[in-house]
């Protein structure tokens, strides 16, 4: 299925009333008609011919006519509690949050909290910029039916689907926890100053740089059998701080994760056993560097390259995707 688009091709799709999820940059997006579409934005996607990034091309991950739209509502930071109060009776959820915004960093710290979160389906992604604009742009999400954008709230697509299906959200996580040292944390958050080493109270800074720690490997917490991944922003050594790009949380134990051999094969190989065919997917802009995705296809899945992803929670170097099943 086609899913990279000029902009005349774009406009053409919101003026036939489809519902559309579309990841482009700023420009474009400033450029469409109102329609039945929300948009964040990003310049990297999964193509049908493999990884790349561009600021005149639009990902649009056009919903099949078994889903229609319940409503697209903004929350801001103190209002993001009630995403779930919208949820749809049977469908899905698809949220955009700019990255770094208030509601990104509340959402991923408090989303556990939240009454009902597991109730239907919630999943989407963290809008981001080019890497080489990080200092010029801000991250956006775009209501369609308005025509306004946000740098600061969450936008959410509630989509009903026909009663004779439901709605499946997964993740594939390459990564597992290392045989390496046990690390529990002394506060929940993104920047992080010293950590339980083994029950030692040590600097986590000094720590990683003490054992070379290959950044490039993600802290990793076993929820249940589930492995959730905290990712590596930046070591400050002259602050002795260390950011993450997702929280972690006191009580819960870390290990950096296990090397992967070859990101690319790995994920091809779950792909394949999986038999997935999503309508929607989409993956880490730390995966599509550390594999070095840019010109290679990954098992036919397409989807935005983001700044984080969701599936109920914030999820780093994590692929996720929704299918639609038949009852």
């Amino acid at each position: 299925m086609k899913s990279i688009y000029s902009l005349d091709e774009a406009k053409k799709l919101i003026e036939e009333n489809r519902n559309l999820i579309i990841a482009a940059h700023q420009d474009l997006l400033n450029d469409l008609p109102k329609g039945n579409w929300i948009g964040g934005t990003i310049p990297y996607f999964l193509g049908e011919e493999g990884g790349f990034s561009s600021k005149e091309k639009l990902f649009i991950t056009n919903l099949p006519s078994i889903c229609h739209l319940k409503s697209i509502n903004q929350y801001d930071v103190g209002s993001l509690n009630n995403i779930m109060k919208d949820y749809p009776e049977n469908g899905f959820s698809y949220v955009l949050i700019p990255a770094t915004s208030e509601a990104h960093i509340k959402f991923a710290n408090e989303v556990t909290t939240y009454q009902g979160l597991f109730n239907s389906p919630l999943l989407g992604w963290i809008t981001g910029v080019h890497l080489d604009d990080l200092e010029s742009e801000k991250p956006l999400v775009f209501n369609g039916l308005t025509g306004e954008s946000s740098e600061s709230d969450a936008l959410v697509f509630h989509i009903e689907i026909d009663t004779e299906y439901y709605p499946k959200t997964e993740i594939i996580n390459l990564f597992k926890q290392g045989s390496g040292d046990s690390i529990k944390f002394l506060n929940d958050g993104f920047e992080i100053k010293d950590a339980l080493i083994n029950g030692q109270k040590v600097n986590f800074a000094e720590y990683l740089n003490k054992k070379e720690i290959n950044s490039e490997l993600p802290l990793v917490a076993n929820y249940s059998g589930a492995m959730v991944n905290a990712s590596f922003q930046n070591i400050n050594t002259e602050a002795k701080t260390v950011n993450l790009y997702a929280p972690v949380f006191t009580n819960v134990e870390y290990k950096i994760a296990s090397p992967i051999e070859n990101y690319k094969e790995e994920f091809e190989k779950i792909i394949q056993q999986r038999n997935i065919q999503p309508i929607f997917s989409c993956n880490c802009i730390l995966n599509y560097l550390y594999a070095g995705l840019e010109g290679k296809r990954l098992g036919g899945i397409t989807g935005p390259i983001t700044f984080g992803e969701i599936a109920y929670i914030l999820l780093n170097q994590t692929m996720v995707y929704l299918t639609l099943e038949k009852k």
